[in-house]
């Protein structure tokens, strides 16, 4: 058991080691997903439950959900934007869990504009993923899984491929309703770019922890993201100087789940980042806020989430789960 937890946890912190910075293509893949994932901050990769759509996140919590589950996901974002994804997650045996995901992000029609500002004409933009999951419970506390992703982005007559992994490991301790995930995200990169140049992939290196309280309706999650980014010039602060608080909590995103009953929850979040941007670009209006409510019965699940991502309007995240 030693053996397996060591190199889990050596070929995560490998992945950090070649971390990819900077700028990046592909970002649609860090588009939110889940909605209680959503409504905790934007980022979860913690949180052990009955749901489909928290594997996006991290492929060891595959572990976690029900044979034959069907889920469906859809994201309001920007007008005329479409973002949606689906999972269907099938139990191989005692200790396994395989999965297949689709993601897609379709931009609507935009002008072709020349140089001069001549328009000559209008295209299209959209992304897509296809993704095959699999999870392996090392013993009753530990688990591992791995993703892999074939990506396709096509922009009017530019197109690309790329080829990733995403690698996680969780602990979860039932007796004291504890839980700890590490995962690497978006290792890989591209087949055919879109130019001759080839672009980085939005790798994130996180860590993150989700605490149950024995006597009390609560639980509380906090996950440290983009953990190889530590360049202040990644991150957007309206050509003010980022101070080193601010850039210390960009890194962080945090919530809290109110458990009235055994299949109902309702969320509050922050994502600390989000907020210092939002308010850089002159709106604090709820700037990184987050708030959610979901049931999950013994065959059916749902939820939903607000949050802001950009200034003209918030986005609303929809998840519906059925198990077959």
């Amino acid at each position: 058991m030693t053996k397996k937890l060591i190199l889990a946890l050596y070929i995560l912190l490998a992945a950090a080691s070649h971390a990819q910075e900077s700028n990046s293509v592909f970002n649609f893949l860090e588009m939110p997903v889940s909605a209680h994932s959503t409504a905790l901050g934007g980022r979860n990769i913690s949180l052990i439950e009955d749901d489909a759509s928290l594997v996006f996140s991290n492929p060891a919590l595959l572990s976690s959900v029900s044979d034959k589950t069907l889920n469906l996901n859809f994201m309001t974002y920007l007008q005329g934007g479409n973002v949606g994804s689906a999972a269907f997650v099938k139990i191989l045996g005692e200790r396994s869990t395989m999965g297949v995901t689709a993601q897609y992000a379709h931009y609507d029609t935009m002008d072709e504009i020349t140089a001069d500002n001549v328009t000559v004409g209008s295209f299209s933009a959209m992304d897509m993923a296809l993704s095959g999951m699999y999870a392996y419970n090392l013993n009753d506390r530990w688990a591992g899984g791995a993703t892999g992703k074939f990506i396709y982005s096509k922009y009017g007559d530019y197109s690309s491929v790329a080829l990733a992994v995403d690698l996680g490991v969780n602990y979860y301790n039932e007796n004291t309703d504890f839980s700890l995930s590490a995962v690497a995200r978006n290792l890989g990169g591209q087949v055919k770019a879109f130019g001759e140049i080839h672009e980085k992939l939005p790798f994130s290196m996180q860590i993150g922890f989700t605490k149950g309280f024995d006597h009390a309706p609560f639980r509380v999650s906090v996950t440290l993201v983009d953990l190889t980014r530590w360049d202040k010039d990644y991150y957007f602060a309206s050509g003010e100087e980022l101070s080193t608080s601010k850039m210390l909590m960009n890194h962080l995103a945090a919530g809290v789940d109110f458990l009235p009953t055994d299949y109902m929850y309702l969320s509050l979040g922050y994502n600390f980042r989000k907020a210092n941007e939002m308010k850089a670009a002159g709106s604090s209006h709820a700037a990184g806020l987050c708030a959610g409510a979901g049931i999950l019965l013994s065959r059916f699940g749902f939820g939903l989430a607000y949050a802001q991502y950009h200034l003209s309007a918030p986005s609303f995240v929809f998840n519906a789960s059925y198990r077959l």
